[in-house]
């Protein structure tokens, strides 16, 4: 094994970036390093940094032969024994124990077989184990090089500079260890290339080159897919799917505004939390198995439900009883970037976290299913009144549309020189969308402008 030095700019930007799906600080020594050790070789490999701590400051630590042996014990007594590297970073005080992904996988230790998720260690259960060594041999989809990719042409500066943003770690000149560090590529020899997690988030045109990950968002007419009333496809990068995902979602369900007492500025409310919508898609594109390229995420309004569904089931060694409660990533690489960007909170807490939000909100509760898909289904409350009759879309909408209208005259009545930018403001509405409404109400005849467009006033004529 030979590894790279870590230089000086790289030890900034790795402070900077935290730990992640490769990255493992530890103050010191102790009793939980074999864990790490393991973890790592169990996964892609990483480094260990001793002398820093979990708020990535250097502390130091001590250089003694006593010390290296005691690595190096550690990992000899692993099964079997852990592949690794020391490199001693004289000017900080920091060993940097550098593991290759493991040749002989799984390795345990003394405590148990551990696998890398995320930015932690995640004890194996037997059917983890099983289900890793009836796995291995297969190809991570998150983790293979893209060898036909010349990573300098195919990366799109704008989405890198984005997700630095939301993961608040500045831009460094050096870009492939940048690119390193996240985990978005690696060497074959002495070349570098991006791999396939490093297409999906940081490459042009992500779509042709990965041609079945678009996501596909559709708005049926009734409760089937006979009749589709808008449907759209989403190539771009997956950070930004999911945004347009949920724009899509927002755009089809029904809204409800709620006015407290300490504003007059009305709050929308959409039908079905957007907490636990975000939550399902991005659930949906971080671990649908990618390996599968005859389907693609789906996202499908219909007048009674929503469903998000993505292909692949249950990750294998996750079991029935402990979904929800326990996280077996199938795509890792991927699910450390969302991580670091902010799009998950914590591994494993999505499901939970959709279902609190639903029942905060007094929604239904999700319904979900899993073979060879993976299935939310979230009923929507706007199609059943309290007496579980059926409610139709278009009732519902005329209803917000005359509410709105109500609103927006009285705005009017009480200031008769407002212009349509305060009544967007204080009603919380686009400005194009009040434009439109006033269009509406003019035609109507309930609503007349006197004088020019500025300077001029309004008049209600019917309220």
């Amino acid at each position: 094994m030979t590894y790279r030095k870590t230089t000086e700019e790289e030890l900034a930007l790795v402070l900077e970036e935290g730990e992640g799906y490769t990255l493992e600080f530890k103050q010191n020594i102790n009793s939980d390093l074999p864990k790490e050790l393991v973890a790592l070789a169990n996964a892609s490999g990483g480094r260990i940094f001793i002398g820093v701590n979990d708020q990535n400051t250097i502390v130091g630590c001590s250089f003694t032969n006593k010390l290296f042996s005691k690595i190096q014990t550690m990992a000899a007594a692993c099964e079997p024994p852990v592949a690794l590297e020391i490199e001693k970073l004289l000017k900080h005080k920091i060993i940097v124990i550098h593991i290759p992904e493991g040749a002989n996988r799984p390795h345990r230790c003394n405590k148990g077989f551990y696998l890398r998720n995320g930015s932690n260690s995640q004890k194996m259960s037997t059917l983890d184990i099983t289900a890793f060594i009836q796995a291995e041999g297969k190809i991570r989809f998150d983790q293979q090089l893209r060898l036909d990719l010349n990573w300098v042409e195919a990366l799109d500066e704008n989405r890198l500079n984005h997700f630095l943003q939301l993961a608040k770690i500045s831009q460094k000149a050096d870009t492939i260890n940048l690119l390193l560090n996240l985990g978005v590529g690696d060497y074959k020899g002495e070349q570098f290339y991006l791999n396939q997690t490093g297409v999906l988030f940081f490459t042009k045109k992500p779509c042709q080159r990965l041609f079945h990950v678009s996501v596909v968002c559709a708005l049926f007419k009734g409760t089937a897919k006979a009749y589709i009333l808008d449907r759209k496809e989403l190539t771009g990068d997956l950070l930004e799917n999911v945004e347009d995902a949920l724009i899509f979602l927002k755009k089809h369900l029904q809204l409800r505004w709620e006015i407290t007492s300490k504003s007059t500025r009305r709050k929308e409310i959409l039908e079905l939390p957007e907490i636990a919508l975000r939550e399902a898609v991005v659930n949906a594109v971080c671990h649908r198995d990618y390996l599968e390229q005859g389907t693609q995420v789906m996202v499908e309004i219909f007048d009674d439900r929503v469903e998000i569904y993505n292909p692949g089931g249950l990750p294998k060694g996750l079991p029935e009883k402990e979904f929800g409660h326990r996280s077996v990533c199938r795509n890792p690489n991927i699910a450390s970037l969302l991580l670091r960007c902010d799009y998950i909170e914590k591994m494993g807490s999505g499901i939970e976290r959709i279902y609190t939000a639903l029942k905060t909100e007094n929604c239904p509760s999700v319904k979900i299913q899993y073979n060879t898909m993976f299935t939310l289904e979230f009923p929507r409350p706007t199609y059943l009144t309290t007496t579980g009759e059926k409610e139709t879309r278009e009732e519902t909408r005329e209803e917000t549309r005359e509410e709105t209208r109500e609103e927006i005259l009285s705005l009017i009545l009480a200031d008769p020189f407002i212009t349509m930018a305060k009544i967007a403001k204080q009603t919380g509405i686009t400005p194009k969308s009040i434009e439109w409404r006033i269009e509406r109400l003019k035609k109507k005849g309930q609503l007349k402008r006197l004088g020019p467009t500025k300077g001029g006033q309004w008049k209600v004529l019917n309220k």
